[in-house]
């Protein structure tokens, strides 16, 4: 009999919510992290309805909403004019919380429910499937070993070794742009998002806990790797005049969007990122993901450990989740492009006539995830 019912590749937010779904069922879990320290870097920061609904699952919604800064709506601009305000319904609003201090959530819930579950600095080498379980090689500080288990669930991100080595496809999608970021001090931030779809390319600005907000810059002409080469393409995008640390060091990063050509293999499956690359433009990623959790961890608690899932279903329901996601995503990025002026005035109008009252509701609705 093997040592687990399941391990998991990867302690990131997807990873450890599905370890405490699957601890709560009574389940024998390992996860697997190949970092010895818990990744402080800023990241995901909207938690959408379907996964407030994954977090109180996995025993931390209240936690998370005793820290998390609520999100009741939005603007949309162009050329220093408002085009849509959005106000989201009280069921659909959207937290914000920075990643690092989800995981830390996440982390301290698992840690409750089992204190030996998670080891760290724990390198996955190697799976290995025979007729009745998985052998997980891995490469520890204490040396090579090996764990055995019936279902491998890979979480190890975009960038995942164990997906190719599964002989996994991972197909580009529609949407690929580059930015940067920076988390500016606002003695008001309020709690409204505010995208600016300017000519020159997106300028958006985020609500943050703690008195601060972060201002997102699609990359154009400028030089945007400093913070005042960040806070000169703000003011002439929009106007706007921040009060930016000139030591700040604005983070760069390429929205981009994939998808695995399947996300199961006999008893190895992909969940979140592993699985689906949805473009942070649109905040949909991680909650995706921890959709996919509560999916994956009611299949797995159904059948083990008395037999080996059957994954098929839940193959199918990811992807074209996924898929649905990436299409929004990308329109939503395709808002944001540099653009000639036809084009901007084209643009101007869509977003003016989604902002209407016969479609506000709806397009909150696409906004907050929901159909996902």
């Amino acid at each position: 009999m093997p040592e687990h019912d399941v391990v998991i590749v990867g302690a990131g937010p997807v990873g450890l919510l599905l370890a405490c779904l699957l601890l709560e069922e009574g389940l024998r879990v390992a996860v697997c992290e190949r970092r010895a320290e818990a990744d402080d870097r800023t990241r995901a920061i909207g938690i959408h309805r379907p996964g407030l609904d994954a977090l109180d699952a996995a025993g931390v919604g209240v936690a998370v909403r005793a820290e998390a800064l609520r999100l009741h709506g939005g603007e949309v601009r162009s050329r220093r004019r408002t085009l849509a305000t959005l106000t989201f319904a009280p069921d659909r609003e959207v937290l914000i919380l920075p990643q690092p201090r989800t995981d830390a959530l996440l982390r301290a819930r698992l840690q409750a429910l089992s204190a030996a579950a998670l080891v760290t600095g724990c390198t996955v080498t190697a799976v290995r499937e025979s007729a009745d379980e998985v052998r997980v090689a891995t490469d520890t500080p204490d040396g090579l070993s090996e764990l055995t288990c019936s279902v491998v669930v890979v979480a190890d991100g975009v960038r995942s070794r164990l997906r190719g080595d599964l002989g996994i496809g991972w197909r580009r999608r529609a949407g690929h742009a580059s930015y940067v970021m920076l988390d500016v001090a606002e003695a008001m931030p309020g709690d409204r998002a505010v995208l600016h779809c300017e000519p020159e390319g997106l300028v958006e600005s985020f609500p943050l806990p703690g008195g601060r907000r972060r201002w997102v810059v699609r990359e154009g002409a400028e030089d945007l790797r400093t913070a005042a080469g960040l806070r000169a393409a703000v003011a002439q995008r929009t106007g706007i005049e921040l009060e930016v640390d000139e030591g700040a060091q604005p983070a760069s990063f390429v929205a981009a969007q994939h998808r695995a050509t399947r996300v199961h293999r006999g008893r190895v499956v992909l969940v979140g990122d592993a699985a689906h690359e949805v473009s942070p433009i649109g905040g949909q990623g991680m909650n995706l993901g921890w959709v996919d959790a509560v999916r994956l961890a009611a299949e797995l608690a159904r059948a083990l450990p008395a037999r080996a899932p059957d994954l098929s279903g839940f193959d199918r329901q990811v992807r074209r989740s996924a898929a649905r996601a990436q299409r929004r995503s990308a329109f939503y990025m395709s808002m944001g492009a540099p653009a000639a002026a036809p084009v901007v005035r084209g643009r101007e109008l869509l977003m003016r006539t989604l902002g209407a009252a016969p479609l506000r509701g709806w397009t909150a609705g696409l906004l907050t995830m929901r159909g996902l």
